[in-house]
């Protein structure tokens, strides 16, 4: 009597469970980037320790990530070989999906990294890059429900919405202010109506001799 290797099972799963990790990671690390930029704390002592975890987080979740796709080496159901879990869009199950995560991988590996890297970049040029976190999040999610084998279980939709909803709020809360400030912006501009002089500037009236 032949059957699948148990072992191949323990690949999968090992890749499963550090895919999860990773998602989890991920999420963390975008809640705190996000609450930081929104300045959701003023305390210098609590800003430090949620940089300490952010930074702590998008390394550990670039850790899981590596595992994730490199214990499905080991699975010879799925088969991907260097390829397959290198190249987007070329592993044979979900593609499209698999594709999206492999992007989103690449992406957080270049921003999370490029943290060491702030001041040859400049710290602007970095800030406005590092805005591009969001897409990590978002590409992993899509690639968790796309292709994520655990992605019809209550479980797992339970974390995406629990990790979700504070992303979400706290990402609209960061954008409201900046379209505030462009809306300002624009009623500047030439064609609007110019601002009453200050009243120093104003002429006086003439006193008779």
């Amino acid at each position: 009597m032949t059957g699948r290797d148990p072992m191949e099972y323990a690949w999968w799963l090992a890749s499963r469970a550090s895919g999860i990790v990773a998602l989890a990671l991920i999420s963390l690390s975008v809640i705190l980037g996000l609450a930081m930029a929104g300045r959701v704390s003023r305390d210098p002592k609590l800003r430090r320790t949620m940089i300490a975890v952010h930074e702590q987080a998008a390394l550990a979740a670039l850790i899981a990530i590596a595992v994730h796709a490199i214990t499905l080496l080991g699975d010879k159901f799925l088969d991907p070989g260097p390829v397959g879990i290198l190249v987007p869009f070329q592993l044979d199950h979900a593609p499209f999906y698999t594709g999206l995560g492999i992007i989103g991988a690449y992406l957080a590996a270049a921003l999370g990294l490029s943290f060491y890297f702030r001041r040859r970049i400049g710290a602007r040029r970095w800030r406005s890059l590092h805005r591009a976190t969001i897409l990590v999040y978002v590409l992993a999610v899509v690639h968790t429900l796309g292709a994520g084998s655990d992605a019809g279980t209550l479980w797992l939709r339970a974390q995406l919405v629990l990790t979700g909803a504070p992303v979400l709020f706290l990402f609209v809360m960061r954008v409201l202010p900046a379209a505030k400030v462009s809306a300002a912006g624009s009623a500047a501009r030439p064609g609007s109506a110019p601002s009453p002089a200050p009243r120093s500037a104003r002429s006086r009236p003439s006193r008779s001799a």
